[in-house]
């Protein structure tokens, strides 16, 4: 069960907030690094944080893999199980692997945040989405090395028998 149950609104109103704390520790048009980031500051939604290192980087004409290096206990419902240390193949099929690596992509060469939603059909639950952002985070300041995530699981309301996961 997923400990925080949010609805639309109060979910953009959480990615905001975190965008917001994002943005607060740039200085002078950088990235902010793992350090700067404090999780004690947004406690409240640490169940669906997640933290994911850049293997490789595009812009090194290497393609990008990436690694869970952490993954809130609110995941576990999400994805039956945990996702800390393993690799986008090792947690999606190879759809939704790819979608995850074309966003995360995004947010790297781009070093911009990046946001959108994506279906839960992929674990039998389609009338269910997740929410997502994530926030570039470079230990030089410059290149991408790390991306904060943020998911709320939106749709229906109420229990899902075939999925097991509650939704706002």
């Amino acid at each position: 069960m997923l400990s925080q149950r949010e609805g639309s609104a109060s979910a953009v109103r959480a990615h905001e907030e975190l965008f917001a704390y994002w943005a607060s520790r740039r200085e002078l048009g950088r990235l902010p690094s793992r350090r700067q980031i404090d999780p004690t500051d947004f406690k409240r939604h640490l169940p669906t944080v997640s933290l994911i290192d850049v293997l490789a980087s595009p812009s090194e004409g290497l393609l990008c893999d990436y690694r869970l290096r952490l993954a809130g206990t609110g995941l576990y419902e999400v994805y039956k199980g945990e996702i800390t240390g393993k690799s986008l193949r090792e947690v999606y099929d190879e759809s939704a692997a790819a979608y995850w690596r074309g966003e995360l992509d995004k947010v790297v060469e781009g070093r911009r945040p990046g946001v959108g939603s994506h279906s839960l059909a992929w674990r039998g639950a389609p009338h269910l989405s997740i929410l997502w952002l994530r926030l570039p985070l470079a230990s030089d300041g410059r290149r991408v090395d790390m991306i904060l995530g943020y998911d709320v699981v939106v749709g229906a309301q109420g229990e899902f028998s075939r999925s097991g996961i509650r939704a706002a």
